[in-house]
């Protein structure tokens, strides 16, 4: 006797089952994935990217702390059903081209969101917030 023999059969409207015997994944319940997840993600693939730091927050639209490289990028993400759409403030790295670099993020951002969570992301809006220099921690110090 195989699995198969053991189940009754199908109900009109019900999908059929997958060759293990259970229902198929469609019909078994779903998946919800959090905005802040989809966020966490996003900001660890930002650090990815080379010439890329990270955004000073802000309170009332005045800069709180510095936009240092080594601080994290600022990531918003908001999903809705299957589609997410991702808020960038990060800082890049002079003299790095803010074009090509910000280009690289926004593709970078939709084939590992797409990747790690089966969701489309049908916008990336990136807002540059500073440019630093590498040496810019240095100089402080040493004055």
């Amino acid at each position: 006797m195989t699995l198969t023999d053991t189940l009754p059969a199908a109900q009109p409207g019900t999908p059929p089952p997958s060759s293990h015997g259970l229902p198929v994944v469609e019909s078994r319940g779903n998946t919800t994935i959090d905005d802040q997840v989809v966020a966490k993600i996003a900001t660890r693939v930002v650090t990815e990217v080379e010439n890329v730091g990270g955004a000073a927050r802000r309170v009332l639209g005045v800069t709180v702390g510095s936009e240092a490289a080594a601080q994290r990028p600022r990531v918003q993400a908001t999903v809705t059903g299957t589609a997410v759409t991702v808020d960038v403030r990060l800082s890049i790295t002079y003299p790095a081209p803010v074009s090509q670099v910000s280009q690289r993020v926004r593709t970078r951002l939709i084939d590992r969101i797409t990747e790690l969570t089966g969701l489309t992301v049908s916008q990336v809006d990136i807002t540059v917030t500073a440019l630093t220099t590498p040496l810019a921690s240095t100089r402080r110090a040493l004055q």
